[in-house]
């Protein structure tokens, strides 16, 4: 019997404890928020800073990570769903960073299997390319703005921005 990549990367975030949840304040598009009020998150969840993002704890880190687990792993952020995988967006380009071992203990499976990486990202890729589509310029100018240390680019994907955009 083979086991799924979900089933290994969910063996090794669990493992993990949810490092990427510290500090983590994952930009949410309009779809994601209806999606996520639809499965009962309260609006009290959000916050704006300069973009809709999920509240953190007073330790830092995201308040649907309960035991170094995703409360709404089902339905979590795009950002969420991409990762290791991290973004920006110069002009209209969206650019793909993956992070680095030191971040992410699922990197060195996702390089080891070809098939696995490709598989995460493209789905990054779609999800990141929806996500960006669907903010506001001011917003992403923020998301822009936020480090993303130990990260290696690994894509560039040419975007549309006015095109393409997501009501």
């Amino acid at each position: 019997m083979t086991v799924s990549f979900e089933a290994i990367a969910e063996a090794i975030c669990a493992a993990c404890g949810g490092k990427c949840c510290h500090e983590a304040h994952p930009p949410l598009s309009p779809a994601r928020i209806a999606i996520l009020h639809g499965k009962g998150v309260l609006p009290s969840a959000f916050e704006r800073n300069g973009y809709t993002r999920m509240k953190a704890g007073h330790d830092g880190t995201c308040i649907m990570c309960t035991d170094g687990r995703c409360r709404i792993h089902a339905v979590k952020p795009e950002t969420c769903v991409a990762g290791p995988f991290t973004f920006d967006v110069a002009g209209n380009t969206l650019r793909l960073f993956l992070k680095r071992e030191s971040i992410c203990p699922l990197v060195p499976y996702l390089k080891a299997d070809d098939m696995a990486y490709q598989t995460q990202c493209r789905m990054a890729e779609k999800n990141l390319a929806d996500l960006v589509r669907s903010l506001p310029l001011h917003e992403l100018d923020v998301i822009n703005a936020i480090p993303e240390p130990e990260t290696d680019l690994v894509a560039e994907i040419p975007l549309d921005m006015e095109k393409d955009r997501i009501p």
